[in-house]
């Protein structure tokens, strides 16, 4: 699907009749970054680190089992808390099927910009994210060009002879 479909006027009347015939799933960046449901406090803060995070989704054998947003994390947690314990997913999640004009209506006046997309198992199908200038989804093509930019800046990992990492700088794996 060309990007050109993949971009709504913000404030234009003709939002749903250009966009009813368009389902989540057409939108969805279909293989979010997850977290396991053992993520500790002092993790996911670190993972809100990359500013293109805004929402942390933390699964089990794919089943979204909660969802976590910054505002989520309060100063003074102990860093070793479970993470899942401060997570939901009232509210944020979002089905394949609904139609995109409607939800991206409920995204712009909620303010919300992220929706994990689950299926009737609560199945991780994908995650809906809206652009910051609410005029467009973020698509998969977007996010792989952005992972091979940051990719490129990162220093080369060194291995010795026996293939074992001599380098002891962690790289960021989220």
């Amino acid at each position: 699907m060309p990007d050109m479909q993949k971009t709504l006027p913000n404030q234009s009347p003709d939002v749903a009749a250009t966009f009813a015939p368009n389902e989540v799933s057409e939108l969805m960046i279909s293989a979010p970054k997850t977290l396991p449901i053992d993520t500790q406090v002092e993790a996911a803060r670190k993972a809100f680190d990359d500013s293109h995070v805004h929402m942390l989704l933390l699964t089990h054998r794919g089943i979204l089992c909660g969802t976590l947003l910054r505002s989520d994390l309060q100063p003074g947690l102990p860093p070793k808390a479970a993470a899942l314990s401060l997570a939901t997913v009232r509210g944020r999640t979002v089905r394949p099927e609904q139609h995109i004009s409607t939800i991206h209506r409920w995204l712009v006046r909620s303010g919300q910009r992220r929706l994990a997309v689950v299926n009737d198992d609560g199945r991780l199908l994908g995650l809906l994210c809206l652009k910051s200038d609410r005029t467009g989804f973020c698509t998969d093509e977007g996010v792989a060009a952005r992972e091979g930019d940051r990719n490129a800046s990162l220093p080369p990992i060194l291995c010795d002879a026996s293939g074992q990492f001599n380098d002891r700088d962690s790289r960021r794996d989220a």
